[in-house]
């Protein structure tokens, strides 16, 4: 989000005249390309999802009993499909509110062959809560959320103590949820809440982050936070109970 869209919605609470209801994204619009268009039309029936079919049975989705994966906000799609395409024995699922992110990952997703991918154009809280049954996720990825920098906007990050007690109702006993951004506030802030949460240990060996793991590849975010001089940081705490 650019700072005049930061500005044009400080405004506009300011005023009165605006309500925003917690989501996971700032809606961002954008033009398809015609390779985002024709995979949008050819292969949504069989990559995309609908949040108003409702719950998912992954068995029946997926056609095997293999762990699943959940990835909120997977921008243009390629490490999602990356991580599809090295890990044939997990499925995945992706959730981006970006209507051209989604064309590109199944665009990628087909042109790859990876079929055990299947994709959300929708809001990621609407579709943990109404979509995703209760301890079926062996593992949740967020991966470089919006990090609303300014301290009057940390309100608006996603990782808060309701929505980490949401990921914990879906995760089974024994998932990860695994964290990662490249604005080291926001991953103290992330760690804090984490700390704070019930039914959930850190996988970390000295109790705060650990080194990027190999499943998850290098993305453009993670090159552009070191070529800023930023450190990544990854977070992976599992559930216990």
């Amino acid at each position: 989000m650019t700072e005049r869209e930061h500005k044009s919605l400080e405004e506009a609470e300011e005023s009165g005249k605006y309500i925003r209801k917690v989501r996971s994204f700032v809606k961002r619009e954008g033009r398809l390309t015609k390779g985002q268009e024709r995979a949008l039309t050819l292969f949504w029936e069989e990559m995309g999802l609908n949040h108003e079919n409702g719950l998912l049975n992954f068995s029946t989705l997926f056609g095997n009993d293999n762990p699943v994966t959940l990835e909120i906000g997977f921008g243009m799609g390629k490490s999602l499909v990356e991580m599809a395409k090295n890990t044939p024995d997990k499925n995945f699922i992706g959730v981006e509110v970006h209507r051209p992110g989604v064309g590109a990952c199944i665009a990628l997703a087909e042109e790859q062959g990876v079929k055990n991918l299947k994709v959300f154009e929708h809001d990621a809280i609407e579709v943990l809560a109404d979509c995703i049954a209760d301890q079926s996720l062996a593992t949740v990825q967020l991966f470089f959320p919006d990090p609303w920098h300014k301290k009057k906007h940390h309100k608006r990050r996603i990782v808060q103590a309701s929505f980490v007690e949401s990921i914990r109702q879906k995760l089974m006993v024994g998932g990860v949820f695994h964290m990662a951004t490249d604005w080291e506030n926001y991953a103290e802030c992330m760690l804090e809440d984490m700390n704070t949460a019930n039914g959930y240990r850190n996988l970390s060996e000295t109790k705060d982050y650990i080194p990027r793991p190999d499943s998850r590849p290098l993305t453009k975010f993670e090159q552009r936070g070191h070529r800023l001089g930023h450190g990544v940081w990854d977070i992976q705490f599992q559930r216990i109970d």
